[in-house]
């Protein structure tokens, strides 16, 4: 896990990308690679934290469909919303909330 991070490190410091562009491109690498669920989850919340839009995914999304192809695209919305879903299902974990009460 070290290597990835300093290897995420060195990517972040050599792009010369303000943070903005650079979680689009990241998104949409992650779409042409057909990467899983975690990998969004990783990055969503620095996508987040930087101001991007569920309107900026889909905007990426369509942007690359004509060179990934739609399948990959339809993949990765897929993808994106486990990965939101997985998010919330842990901070409900984490917060308590959606517990069942009848206990």
């Amino acid at each position: 896990m070290d290597t990835v991070l300093a290897m995420t490190a060195a990517s972040l410091e050599r792009a010369n990308l303000v943070d903005r562009e650079l979680m689009l491109v990241r998104l949409a690498a992650l779409a042409a690679v057909d990467a899983p669920a975690s990998s969004y989850l990783l990055n969503l919340g620095a996508a987040a934290d930087v101001g991007l839009t569920l309107e900026d995914v889909q905007g990426v999304l369509v942007a690359i469909a004509p060179i990934v192809g739609s399948p990959k695209v339809v993949t990765a919305a897929g993808t994106i919303a486990a990965a939101l879903g997985l998010a919330l299902a842990i901070d409900d974990a984490l917060t308590g909330e959606g517990a069942d009460d009848d206990g």
